[in-house]
């Protein structure tokens, strides 16, 4: 922007020129009154000329000695100082010319004075006393003339001060108040946080410095502010995502500690983080300690080649992973997310597991107790009536004794036999002693039990995960298997006896107990035998059934079958 110069040597200008002007106005006055201070003086004394020519006259007439005197007199007015002004440079040239005539005409009249001639002084009186006055006039047109000429130069200088006063008061208003009352309006504008104005356009250094300055502070304030609204804004969008996360990390825990935390649960909550983070594909590996993995797909399913490389976010509770999240997504991770996730699911997973050991030790307590109760109470009914059953056939008298009684006799003593029998495994079961409180550590414990019983080459095949089975199942599936080994035991006599539990395609759990024995045979003959129902009734309870089938090359399998307490994993 072009500029004209600066403001304050402009208004400096201003008033060098007025004050120059109001030192003219006041030299011209002095000098003017300067010139002025004789003109009475000289007026009075041109005055008095004509009054000595007059006593000139009357003191010639009268043939006074005064005459010299009066003649000298009148001679010393003529040329006192007051006159001779009329002379100077400055007069005007009929001031001098009239001043030079009256000199000459009193030289004339002079001569006439001292000649005595008072005829000739007297007709040359009234022409020399005409001379006179026409120089007290022109004196006096003189002195006019210079009083005149100063009140017209007061006059020519307070109009060209007015003049420049005004122009000055314009020039300040327009140049000077209007860009700083602009200025002012665009301050109280920038103080309401409006920081885009526009500076008011001068011609003058100072103003533009100042706006340039105002300007460059209310970019800077306008970028402060802006980064101030930005950094608020991302504060509270990263306040409000931290909310939500919050908000959705609780329901998810709450909806998996609200029933008991299974599989669905688990899927559920995957599926949730899955179409809240807008994730490709996702699952979840649960780790057992066998070795074994469970997989978790959220909807969508799992890829089987990877379009990208998958991130894992490990579930880990003091230093020991139980398992991890498998995410692929297109757009950047949210990683604190996942990472609270899993803890949330590890947390979740702990606390479940804590929860059924604790309930599966609670069970395992909870049948020795009761196995001390049977022991003590039902375990010595049974001894006392197969001691009554044996006391009983001896004291009977043979005129009584008949096949029929005989047969029922034997049969009380074989179901009295078989009770305590079926009672003493069961205690056997109840007393368990396990390291672990789950089925694969119990169906361990009571296998090694009978393998310290017999020769028999007895193996375990345990591919279940634990989520597939409640506690409260344990019982029923230990006394099955150890009712179906013994069997074998007893009656196949079998070299090697198998036992496998695995998840089969179809989604259910089957358990086999397969020997190498005789075959089936044994079980037929011994069909009727409640030993076999009460295989049968525990099978009822786990919802499934239970089968026997001869082996190709021989033997059997005791298979048992039924569903699972949740629905299988596709893993």
């Amino acid at each position: 922007m072009f500029t004209r110069g600066s403001l304050t040597s402009t208004i400096l200008s201003l008033m060098l020129i007025l004050i120059l002007l109001s030192s003219s106005l006041a030299v011209f006055s002095i000098v003017n009154l300067t010139f002025s201070l004789g003109d009475a003086k000289g007026i009075n004394a041109s005055g008095s000329l004509r009054m000595q020519s007059y006593r000139l006259l009357l003191y010639t007439n009268a043939g006074s000695s005064n005459t010299d005197e009066k003649i000298t007199a009148f001679e010393n007015t003529l040329s006192s100082e007051a006159l001779k002004r009329s002379l100077q440079w400055y007069s005007p040239k009929e001031l001098r010319d009239q001043y030079l005539l009256v000199i000459d005409k009193w030289q004339v009249m002079r001569v006439y004075i001292e000649e005595g001639n008072t005829r000739l002084y007297s007709a040359s009186l009234t022409d020399f006393v005409d001379t006179i006055d026409t120089l007290v006039l022109k004196m006096e047109l003189f002195a006019a003339f210079k009083l005149k000429l100063l009140v017209i130069g007061q006059i020519i200088g307070l109009s060209i001060l007015l003049v420049i006063a005004f122009f000055a008061v314009v020039f300040t208003r327009k140049r000077v108040v209007k860009p700083l009352q602009l200025l002012m309006d665009s301050a109280a504008t920038i103080s309401k946080g409006n920081f885009k104005v526009e500076m008011p356009k001068t011609g003058y250094i100072e103003l533009t410095a100042l706006g340039n300055a105002l300007q460059k502070t209310a970019a800077e304030l306008a970028h402060l502010y802006g980064d101030l609204e930005n950094q608020v804004n991302e504060k509270t969008l990263a306040l409000t995502r931290a909310n939500n996360e919050l908000k959705f990390l609780y329901d998810n825990l709450v909806m998996l500690h609200a029933d008991k935390l299974d599989y669905k649960a688990l899927q559920s909550a995957i599926n949730q983080l899955k179409y809240y983070e807008d994730l490709t594909f996702l699952r979840l590996v649960v780790e057992h300690e066998d070795g074994s993995k469970d997989v978790i797909k959220a909807e969508g399913g799992w890829p089987d080649a990877l379009p990208t490389k998958s991130v894992q976010f490990p579930l880990l509770i003091e230093n020991t992973q139980m398992g991890y999240l498998d995410v692929i997504s297109n757009k950047p991770l949210n990683k604190l997310l996942f990472e609270n996730f899993a803890m949330m699911l590890t947390r979740s997973i702990t606390i479940h597991n804590a929860s059924e050991q604790r309930q599966q030790l609670a069970l395992l307590e909870e049948r020795a107790v009761i196995a001390r109760e049977l022991h003590d109470s039902i375990g010595q009914l049974l001894s006392f009536l197969k001691i009554q059953v044996s006391l009983l056939r001896k004291s009977l008298d043979y005129s009584c004794r008949n096949p029929e009684v005989e047969g029922q006799l034997t049969e009380i003593n074989e179901g009295v036999s078989t009770a305590y029998v079926q009672l003493r495994e069961l205690l056997s079961t109840f007393r368990l002693t396990i390291k672990e409180p789950n089925l694969s550590q119990a169906i361990e414990v009571m296998l090694d039990q009978l393998r310290h019983q017999t020769n028999i080459n007895i193996q375990l095949k345990y591919k279940l995960s634990v989520h597939l089975l409640e506690a409260k199942q344990h019982i029923h599936i230990l006394q099955l298997i150890r009712e179906a080994t013994l069997n074998a035991i007893k009656h196949a006599n079998p070299a090697h006896i198998v036992v496998d539990c695995q998840l089969t395609d179809n989604g259910m759990i089957t358990i086999t107990i397969c020997d190498d024995g005789i075959g089936v045979t044994h079980l037929a003959e011994r069909d009727q035998h409640f030993g076999i129902g009460i295989m049968h009734e525990r099978a009822n309870k786990l919802n499934g059934i239970v089968s026997f089938n001869s082996n190709q090359l021989g033997g059997t399998t005791v298979t048992l079958s039924f569903p699972p307490q949740q629905e299988p994993l596709n893993g």
